[in-house]
């Protein structure tokens, strides 16, 4: 017997031995397999192994994300029901256990639809309906699961606007379309596969939902992982799952949630195979229209670029420490919540909050958005710290940067707050006053003054930008959107940290610095955008090319186009992916405008006006395209169609001035300069225009007065300084005229020009 053990032993040891650099061996080819070949299989495939969080994930947000419509998933009321609106009856009901509805249709008029599935389930429900070319559409009328009754969100969401059939958001039409618009973050492994040329949809899912692999990646090698016998698997390679979603950095964890709860421009198929965010998604910067000018949510913007605003995400805190990963809910109930991380004892109490608690004595509010707010709601933390708004009409989401009220702001600014949020009857000047009560006067520096005084081109705002951005201590977030501000201010210094920004350690600060970097000359643009052509994120990569596009070839050297050409390529793909939108078809025009041709991007912005025919900048495009071209009358068309139907649009008659001093109308350009003047204060190139013109009509009075306008808001631009110095030497002012000459010689040394002007004028004294 112990002979038979020893020689047992020895077998298993053996096959421990041996065992140790198979895992080895396994591990690298998994990696390497991972890398290749790991496909999508289905959250099916995981619920044996998973029972604990298949049952959390059960019944979720994420699980009810979408469904095919049937008697278990559709949860509006479908017995023949009415619902009045406009002043049409819309009629819900089932035939054959499949769901209708009559409304009106494509061009107003009434007829009965398919519903095919749901989509979403708390607090609304929608639902689709199949049209022509593979295309879903949202019904507008949809479910409040909370009140249990039909509405229509027109009133909701567009109750400041009038949409019929012919409108981009009508229903029927691409503002509402399933496949571009919503299908990516409610299904998984959703491609929305659009053609460009048919204008057609064969859009596939792996999952109807947003299911396992939507976070964790395709999970063949993880199947195969798990088939192997204990002894052999090896935990190096995150078991054979292609994305971690444990062992993560916090910003990594975040930015895995990233590509569905932001508000982003995505470059291509959501990419679960990468943890990159930046490598398929653009992210808005909390800055208007979408947000107040302080960061909070105005419009739906769904938690990424809020809570990248916050102290949490500065101190590492990730979604998980308040939601569950699978269910999605709360870990834990009111301040408990909070709590875990802030001592109860000093920041649940009434000396903090000055608040009662629930069952104290005490009135309701009535809040902002006409809800009752019960006593007691005061007292918790996400009341004061999360206030919120409603979109889609019921659905109340909070502001995830997790900021202090600050009625101050609200008087300074108008940007909302808390306080007043709830106490809707009361001014900010009494919101404040209890602030100073309780909290001092002492009131904390917020980034949104010196955002505000940017805005409005205040003298010092620059400063203040600049220790923003070099300043670690602030989200970079919010150091790109102090980069994006400081453009405002064309001088050396901003250009200088603009500039420096382009290599900052964070993407979405070097990506607002190619947004916002204006190069001296071609050669400068180039040498400073080149290299982020090799920037490991595509984001960073497709502004830069963007940029350079608009360069002519023989400006680049032989490897520089050669590498603009690789990302070129990549960009196109990636204005493909959003050609289903105005803005995609815009972008295109872009494009092909910056490659000289001329046929493809008239296509293409005729075609983005075509999906919606308020978009404005497809039309001052297509304009300048047939300015430039020499279509002079076809662009006077258009700008005359933006003018009086795009106020928003304020440069209209500034470009239909230049078209009429083209065609010598310089009457009409100077007439129509004075207005651009009027809507755009700070454009120094239209006084400078208007200096010339006035010139050209012998009114020398504004003349002078237009350039000197140019030179107070932009006093380093040469052909100001140029056309200032010329004018004086005309209306034969020496004295005045030497003055800019001298100072064309100080700001441009190495331009011949300024000693040029000098000896003319000294040879003429």
């Amino acid at each position: 017997m112990n002979s038979i053990w020893k020689k047992t032993g020895i077998a298993a040891t053996l096959v421990i031995v041996f065992m140790i650099p198979l895992s080895f061996l396994l591990h690298k080819t998994s990696n390497q397999i991972v890398e290749m070949k790991a496909e999508f299989v289905g959250g099916k495939e995981c619920i044996n192994c998973h029972q604990r969080e298949y049952h959390l994930w059960k019944g979720s947000d994420h699980d009810n994300a979408m469904n095919v419509a049937n008697d278990s998933t559709v949860l509006g009321d479908f017995d023949n029901a009415e619902f009045f609106y406009n002043g049409k009856t819309h009629k819900f009901y089932k035939r054959d256990d499949k769901f209708f509805v009559y409304t009106e249709g494509p061009k107003g008029e009434m007829q009965e639809f398919q519903i095919t599935h749901t989509f979403g389930v708390h607090p609304l429900q929608q639902y689709l309906i199949p049209f022509e070319n593979g295309k879903y559409q949202c019904l507008p009328i949809a479910w409040n699961t909370e009140k249990t009754e039909w509405y229509h969100l027109v009133d909701s969401v567009y109750s400041d606007q009038t949409i019929t059939p012919t409108d981009w958001l009508y229903w029927t039409n691409q503002g509402q379309n399933w496949n571009g618009m919503c299908a990516e973050c409610h299904s998984t492994n959703l491609n929305k596969n659009y053609n460009l040329e048919t204008e057609k949809f064969n859009t596939t899912w792996i999952d109807i939902d947003v299911n396992c692999e939507a976070c964790h990646g395709p999970g063949s090698e993880h199947i195969e992982w798990s088939k192997l016998p204990e002894m052999a698997r090896s935990y190096d390679n995150n078991m054979g799952l292609v994305l971690k979603t444990s062992g993560t950095t916090s910003k990594q964890f975040i930015e895995a949630c990233a590509p569905c709860h932001s508000r982003r421009t995505s470059f291509g198929v959501n990419d679960h195979t990468t943890s990159e965010f930046f490598q398929n998604h653009l992210p808005q910067l909390p800055s208007p229209p979408n947000y107040f000018i302080d960061g909070q949510i105005l419009e739906e913007v769904y938690v990424y670029a809020s809570f990248t605003q916050s102290k949490m995400y500065m101190e590492d805190v990730i979604c998980s420490d308040c939601h569950d990963s699978h269910s999605i809910k709360f870990k834990f109930e009111d301040n408990a919540l909070c709590t875990q991380c802030h001592r109860a004892d000093e920041f649940d109490t009434y000396d903090h909050h000055f608040h009662k608690y629930k069952n104290e004595e005490g009135q309701p509010v009535i809040s902002k958005f006409g809800d009752k707010i019960e006593v007691g709601e005061g007292a918790l933390c996400k009341t004061c710290h999360m206030p919120g708004r409603y979109f889609m009409g019921v659905d109340f989401r909070r502001d995830h940067s997790f900021r202090t009220p600050r009625p101050d702001l609200t008087i300074d600014l108008g940007v909302p707050n808390a306080c007043n949020d709830c106490h809707a009857d009361k001014s900010a000047e009494w919101a404040q006053q209890f602030i100073t009560k309780f909290y001092g006067e002492k009131k904390k520096y917020h980034y949104a003054a010196t955002f505000a005084d940017a805005v409005a081109l205040e003298e010092g705002a620059d400063t203040n930008l600049i220790k923003i951005i070099n300043n670690d201590l602030y989200p970079e977030i919010v150091r790109a959107s102090a980069v994006e501000y400081l453009v405002n201010y064309q001088n050396e210094r901003s250009y200088k940290v603009i500039k420096e920004a382009l290599n900052d350690s964070e993407q979405i600060v070097r990506i607002s610095a190619i947004n916002s970097f204006i190069a001296t000359d071609p050669k400068d643009l180039i040498s400073s955008l080149s290299p982020l052509l090799n920037d490991p994120q595509k984001a960073v990569r497709i502004q830069a090319v963007n940029k350079l596009s608009m360069l002519r070839k023989e400006e680049f050297t032989e490897a520089q186009y050669k590498t603009l050409s690789k990302v070129l390529d990549e960009y196109y793909e990636t204005l493909k992916y959003s050609a289903d939108f105005p803005a995609g078809r815009f972008n295109l025009g872009n494009y092909y405008s910056n490659k000289g041709d001329v046929v493809n991007a008239e296509k293409n912005y005729n075609k983005a006006i075509e999906f919606d025919s308020l978009f404005y900048p497809a039309k001052s495009n297509l304009a300048m395209l047939y300015y430039n071209s020499g279509k002079l009358k076809e662009a006077e068309v258009i700008f005359l169609d933006l003018i009086k139907n795009h106020p928003e649009y304020t440069e209209g008659n500034y470009f239909l001035g230049l078209l009429y001093a083209e065609q010598k109308r310089y009457k009409e350009a100077a007439e129509n300069l004075e207005i651009a003047a009027t809507k755009t204060l700070s454009n120094a190139r239209i006084y400078y225009n208007l200096g010339l013109l006035y010139q050209y009509l012998n009114d020398f009075a504004k003349a002078e007065e237009s350039l000197l306008k140019a030179y107070s808001i932009l006093s380093d631009d040469f052909d100001i300084i140029y056309a200032l110095a010329d004018f004086y030497i005309k209306r034969g002012n020496s004295n005045k005229a030497v003055l800019y000459a001298n100072e064309i010689n100080n700001k441009f040394p190495s331009n011949p020009v300024g000693q040029n002007l000098l000896n003319h004028i000294k040879s003429n004294m």
